[in-house]
């Protein structure tokens, strides 16, 4: 596969960088430091990680509470976003309930959480369900509302029961925003998830990550945090271009809206 101009030109700065930061770290003799280490220290550490299978087993613990998380918590915010949109009586009545709950920071809830579930995949789970459930709910919310007018007028015409009307004519015309909200919420996902190990739940990325910076092992604290962008970069690319197959055009027009 040939590797286009506009991708070169973008690796040059992250090279340029790498390089700056070898030389660097070779002359300020990092080999004894406690909090910095060169790239290729790094590299090395990365590639103990790869051998002995812990790098693979934290991060299917990672991805695993991150995927439970956004399917229960955008299922949610889905469901309740479609009907919201769709019945303004009851946009009108939650209004309230929504706006006091949606600003608590995930990570608010960690300690009721933590009395009701304990530490493991059901804590981390339930963090991030509550996280990414608020993306969906209020852009789907957005999206079945901004759906054509003259649509529902079409589907009143064919009469369509209300159940048909959403299946048939909401969804359709709002999936390509429902997808992008999908796309944010999972990038949240990742960061909770990550951020309930680092705080507190011993599994995962975010645990192995403190359990380096602990052991005074810096190369491989940021093997594990290089290896967490190689992550969240490889699943943003994954849905952008699943978001293009799937909507073409129109998917980057509603991302600019």
């Amino acid at each position: 596969m040939a590797v286009s101009p506009a991708t070169l030109k973008g690796l040059v700065l992250p090279a340029a960088l790498i390089a700056t930061a070898e030389i660097g770290g070779r002359m300020a003799d990092l080999q004894y430091s406690d909090s910095l280490a060169t790239p290729s220290a790094i590299v090395v550490a990365f590639g103990q990680a790869v051998a002995d299978g812990s790098i693979l087993t934290t991060t299917r613990d990672t991805l695993v509470t991150a995927f439970a998380g956004l399917g229960i918590g955008g299922t949610v915010g889905l469901l309740i976003g479609i009907l919201l949109g769709v019945l303004p009586t009851a946009d009108r009545l939650m209004e309230v309930t929504i706006e006091s709950i949606r600003p608590i920071p995930s990570i608010a809830v960690l300690p009721i959480a933590l009395i009701a579930l304990g530490f493991g995949y059901r804590l981390e789970i339930a963090i991030v369900a509550f996280a990414c459930m608020w993306p969906l709910l209020i852009l789907t919310r957005s999206a079945v509302r901004g759906v054509e007018p003259r649509l529902m007028e079409v589907s009143r015409a064919l009469r369509l029961t209300p159940a048909a009307r959403v299946v048939k004519i909401v969804i359709p015309a709002a999936l390509p925003r429902i997808f992008v909200a999908f796309r944010l919420a999972a990038g949240i996902a990742l960061i909770v998830s990550v951020t309930v190990e680092i705080a507190i739940n011993p599994l995962g990325l975010g645990h192995a990550i403190m359990t380096a910076q602990q052991a005074l092992r810096p190369e491989l604290m940021l093997a594990y945090l290089v290896w967490l962008g190689v992550v969240g970069w490889g699943l943003n690319a994954l849905l952008l271009f699943a978001q293009q197959r799937l909507f073409g055009r129109a998917a980057m027009v509603e991302e600019r809206q």
